[in-house]
């Protein structure tokens, strides 16, 4: 491959900017389109989701990882170099986007003229608006039938202030006025503040890993230059590599001899270990050293799980699959964990439902493994008034992400649990409905909005254990559809927290244990024991399956015994003979339950755990 020369482009004709948005409002396909314009990319009808490479992407139609691209546009006589990062829509990969605004200054934020301001909208204005980025508002889909765009810009402008007419309206399946989104970019987003002559200082915002070549980490310069055959040295672990490769995505790796302050490319140092390129680390040149950057925060899992083989010969497989996988993807955290009925596994922490799941379909597509999945949990904390307690965990208070660390409630002041910031916008039509459901979900109204005279948008203080299964689909279902929902963390409240025992035959049964509230304990008790009776094959003797909080039952199921017709061979004849041989059948089925062990198999454990997480 020719070698390009990225010389010819200085700081003053670099733009770097992300496209944000609500799900499915048309940003993968505007990428698509400012490719073609660019020429970066031929123009064919087969240009669908083209910076959207995993399977998992194609597959659902949403955007996953935030992926980058350089484009090269001629206008009013200058040659420019623009480099786009496509986001994902989705709330459980607002991590994703944070991480590419670092290496932005500038945003185009879009909008369907269809649907107007949706909750993730408003969520990545803010993102955008605190970053002190310059925002570009993009009207899209001006082409469909019930396009309303005059209404979205009065909703853009009563919502973020900006004026009407500084909106673009575009359709970026057509391509109409799409070029006029390049040229607005080159006029209002300023170029990077850096400089060639100063020393060199990368950040790693993104990385993935390749069996042949190591890791191959996205970097964007804030200073200095860099070429192949350099010394360079991170500032988180301070080891030292020869550059063998630098390059631009276009959106496929393209080498170059250099890179340049302001430019945003791919870097291969010969970093073999998964753990060598963290997200957020700053490179300079060897005996160079500069003020590292400041990073990312590091994200917060919002929902835990655990994870384990199906066959526990393939654990390190498995290992080494999660290892690739999280440094793809850093927002999950990792933990050993191990299970008496499961063997050894992990327990993860995700942003979210969909990032749990998205994550365990890639692991199955592209490392081929089968695993089984834990009911989601949240993480709860207690409050410790037991000085021996204290002084073992050296703190007052602990965090809790598996209902076996849950402790007892005399050496507990208070539990406190999770709770989110909800954002809901809906047609004002389903207003009802949906302030019942969130009543239902324990959640505290705070604020009520107009966005215009058909659209409403909600604020909710929600416990986050309230919302993590099954809210978002019931949201849907009650709104036609039309309601979106986002939310964000807002720390920790008081809660009557308890943990819900299974027992077989008076034994708990660990792995099933759970950590709910008082009010809605009864309910999940009663639900988990009949689903559990469904799937626990019968015996030869009677089971008891129970849910008990502390000592007291709140729910039961009985599993029925396998038993022999011993009356059969009676053919009339006197009663006392029959009760005799029912009663002789009865003490030995006592006694094999005294001594009868109720072994769950695995896999009627595995079906219970996985119709949880389907719930």
């Amino acid at each position: 491959q020719e070698k390009l020369d990225m010389s010819t482009y200085p700081v003053e004709s670099i733009r770097n900017f992300s496209i944000i948005a609500h799900v499915d409002h048309g940003k993968s396909t505007l990428a698509d389109r400012l490719l073609e314009i660019t020429g970066t990319i031929s123009k064919t009808d087969r240009n669908k989701q083209v910076l959207d490479k995993l399977q998992v992407e194609r597959e659902r139609g949403i955007t996953v990882k935030a992926q980058s691209a350089s484009l090269f546009y001629h206008y009013e006589g200058i040659n420019y170099l623009l480099n786009l990062i496509d986001t994902p829509g989705h709330v459980d990969f607002s991590y994703e986007v944070s991480r590419s605004l670092s290496a932005c200054q500038g945003v185009i934020l879009v909008v369907d003229a269809n649907e107007g301001i949706q909750a993730q909208t408003v969520a990545n204005f803010y993102l955008a608006f605190e970053a002190q980025l310059s925002i570009i508002p993009v009207i899209n889909k001006i082409d469909l039938k019930n396009a309303d765009p005059e209404r979205v810009e009065k909703q853009i402008e009563k919502l973020f202030d900006i004026p009407t007419e500084e909106c673009i309206r575009i359709s970026a399946k057509q391509g109409t006025n799409v070029e006029k989104v390049l040229q607005k970019v080159i006029e209002k987003i300023p170029p990077p503040q850096c400089n060639t002559s100063d020393p060199l200082k990368a950040l790693v915002f993104d990385s993935t890993f390749d069996h042949y070549r190591g890791v191959i980490a996205n970097i964007a310069l804030f200073g200095g230059e860099i070429a192949k055959g350099q010394k360079i040295v991170s500032a988180h672990t301070k080891k030292r590599y020869e550059v063998n490769e630098v390059g631009i995505l276009t959106p496929n790796e393209q080498p170059t001899h250099k890179l340049y302050a302001g430019q945003v490319g791919y870097l291969i140092a010969g970093m073999k270990e998964v753990t060598e390129a963290q997200i957020g680390d700053t490179l300079f040149l060897y005996k160079q050293p500069v003020e590292p950057l400041p990073g990312f925060k590091s994200a917060k899992p919002m929902v835990f799980a655990g994870m384990y083989p199906i066959d526990q010969t393939e654990y390190n497989n498995l290992k080494s699959a999660l290892e690739r996988l999280t440094l793809n993807d850093s927002s999950v955290t990792v933990h050993r964990d191990s299970s008496l009925a499961l063997g050894a596994g992990w327990r993860l922490g995700f942003l979210g439902l969909l990032h749990m799941e998205v994550f365990n379909q890639r692991l199955e597509q592209e490392y081929n493994m089968s695993v089984i999945l834990t009911a989601p949990t949240v993480p709860y904390k207690a409050v410790l008034s037991s000085a021996k307690l204290i002084k073992e965990h050296g703190k007052d208070q602990i965090t809790i992400i598996n209902p076996a660390q849950f402790p007892d409630k005399l050496s507990v002041s208070e539990y406190l649990e999770p709770t989110v910031l909800g954002t809901i916008v809906t047609p004002h039509e389903y207003i009802g409905k949906i302030i019942t459901l969130c009543q239902d979900h324990r959640a505290v109204q705070k604020d009520m909005l107009y966005i215009d005279e058909n659209r409403v948008m909600l604020k909710y203080l929600f416990p986050l254990n309230e919302i993590v299964v099954d809210f978002y689909d019931a949201l849907k279902s009650l709104s036609s559809g039309y309601a979106s929902f986002d939310y964000e963390d807002a720390g920790y409240q008081s809660a009557d927290l308890i943990k819900m025992d299974i027992l077989l035959n008076g034994n708990p049964v660990e792995e099933l244990a759970t950590i709910i509230h008082n009010d809605k304990a009864y309910a999940a008790g009663k639900l988990l024991c009949e689903r559990l009776k469904e799937t626990i094959p019968r015996q030869l003797f009677e089971i008891a399956i129970q849910a008990a909080i502390g000592k007291k039952i709140i729910a039961r199921e009985t599993l029925k015994a396998y038993r022999k017709n011993v009356v059969a061979k009676c053919y009339g004849g006197d009663i006392t003979r029959k009760m005799k041989l029912l009663r002789k059948q009865a003490e030995g089925k006592r006694l094999m339950r005294k001594i009868g062990n109720v072994e769950v198999p695995r896999d009627a454990f595995i079906r219970v755990l996985k119709r949880e997480t389907d719930k």
